[in-house]
């Protein structure tokens, strides 16, 4: 799987209350379906695509609310497909690479993770056998 077009509506299909963050998971709701997926989103996009996580910190009203994930694919371009979950008093500050332990699995959200994993790989075999 290279093709990020592709594999966007894949991963937007795929979402679910079942692999949002859990602190998220208050204002999770379909109409705003990328809430509290983008650790999860950020892995899986760096499974399939590779290059590098990136963590920035999300405030509201100048306040430290949270850290929000996106990716640095391998041609330097930054990806985020979660970037239009926050709502307009929230805004990402800064961006450092986050190093991913080799071989060791996910400890947070780790049966969002797979969940969503799943979901992704199994529409992907999907959409090439279709």
């Amino acid at each position: 799987m290279s093709d990020l077009d592709t594999l966007r509506p894949i991963l937007r299909a795929a979402w679910g209350a079942d692999t949002c963050d859990p602190h998220d998971l208050p204002d999770w709701h379909p109409g705003n379906p990328a809430r509290g997926q983008c650790g999860v989103t950020a892995l899986v996009i760096q499974d399939l695509l590779g290059g590098d996580l990136i963590l920035g910190t999300v405030l509201a009203g100048g306040v430290r609310v949270g850290h929000h994930y996106w990716n640095r694919l391998p041609d330097g371009r930054e990806v985020d497909l979660t970037a239009d979950q926050f709502h307009p008093d929230e805004t990402v500050t800064g961006g450092e690479v986050q190093q991913r332990p080799p071989g060791t699995p996910v400890r947070r959200c780790r049966s969002q993770y797979e969940l969503l994993s799943s979901r992704v790989r199994d529409a992907c075999r999907n959409s090439l056998v279709a």
